[in-house]
């Protein structure tokens, strides 16, 4: 967190991260290449630098698409995800090398602009095989360059978390648009049959971490709220679960209503507050009270768990619900009070 945008400093840690994801990225090109190169003798340098090149970027959106639910399955996981947004900047890099060689190579040297040859597709008879599959991975990387122009906090704050986050979330149109674009050059002959066999297991992979994460979010929303007319009382409040239940300077987040609420037990006292963070609509239940805050696991936003408002001079804001403990259980109020109010901790 600060409070001003500059260039990118970069700690002891990001320098590490960024070098490790460097040198694999590095080391995945090289093995591929010559994994090529020696299978497939008649292809030109060219041609294996590019195909290198997109497997790599290509394995790189595997993994950046794979860190977010993987993180929410085991929390060992939430390092990466604190960085991801290098990962995605290293992902457009390889990907724009890719094309900017696969431009060169196949487009230019001939009587039509490089652009017009490569937007007007490849050609060829009648059917599917003939789709232009190269105007799919253009557009695709369109949309990362995009993104990687915006991963900056700057845009974040420029244009609201809302707008940023749904313009973030065009990274699965743009797998999807690079899924098509390499089954369509399998077609077509541009590639080794086997490329397809792991694309499709690369995409089913994809799809059972988000299924699992999905389920696992299921059941969190299954946490008994108001809906359960036994634990309503007639105050309104409603009954959420024993307070030792909940670990201590941990969360249980249950859902009430149409908001998830994370109901923290921190120095013998218990706070109730909404469960999305501000920055990137990140998982706060799921955080932990550290020096009397609620620290976002994504990205170390921090919250104060009885006004639900960040330390001055930082300025987000999430809603505070009454909590009351009686008997050793703990009751929420459902309905949300404004981002900021302070909520008197209920005493254990």
């Amino acid at each position: 967190m600060s409070l001003s945008y500059r260039t990118v400093g970069w700690n002891a840690n990001k320098v590490h991260y960024d070098r490790v994801a460097i040198g694999a990225a590095a080391a995945s090109t090289a093995v591929v290449a010559g994994v090529l190169a020696l299978r497939v003798p008649a292809l030109t340098i060219e041609t294996v630098l590019i195909r290198a090149l997109g497997a790599t970027a290509f394995a790189l959106l595997h993994v950046v698409l794979a860190i977010g639910p993987l993180a929410r399955l085991d929390r060992r996981l939430l390092p990466l995800l604190y960085n991801r947004r290098h990962l995605g900047v290293l992902t457009f890099t390889f990907g724009l090398a890719h094309g900017l060689f696969a431009l060169i190579q196949f487009h230019t040297g001939g009587t039509l602009d490089p652009l017009v040859s490569l937007l007007g597709g490849e050609g060829g008879p009648a059917g599917t095989a003939a789709f232009p599959f190269q105007p799919l991975g253009a557009a695709a990387l369109a949309i990362l360059f995009v993104m990687a122009a915006t991963s900056h906090d700057f845009w974040l704050h420029t244009l609201s978390p809302y707008v940023w986050k749904s313009l973030h979330m065009a990274v699965y149109p743009a797998y999807g648009l690079l899924v098509l674009h390499v089954l369509l050059g399998v077609v077509q002959g541009q590639t080794d049959a086997g490329v397809g066999w792991l694309v499709g297991a690369g995409a089913v992979g994809l799809l059972a971490v988000h299924v699992k994460a999905a389920l696992a979010e299921g059941h969190v929303d299954a946490v008994p709220g108001e809906r359960d007319a036994a634990r309503l009382q007639a105050d309104g409040y409603v009954r959420v679960c024993r307070a030792d239940e909940i670990p201590d300077t941990r969360a249980r987040v249950i859902r009430l209503g149409d908001e998830r609420v994370a109901v923290y037990r921190y120095d013998g006292q218990v706070s109730a507050i909404g469960s999305v963070c501000q920055h990137q609509f990140g998982p706060l239940g799921e955080g932990k009270v550290v020096g009397g805050c609620v620290v976002c696991p994504w990205h170390g936003y921090e919250y104060k768990p009885d006004t639900g408002a960040s330390p001055p001079p930082f300025t987000e804001k999430v809603p505070t619900y009454r909590v009351r403990v009686a008997s050793g259980d703990v009751f929420v109020d459902p309905r949300p009070l404004p981002p900021g109010t302070f909520v008197e901790p209920a005493r254990l």
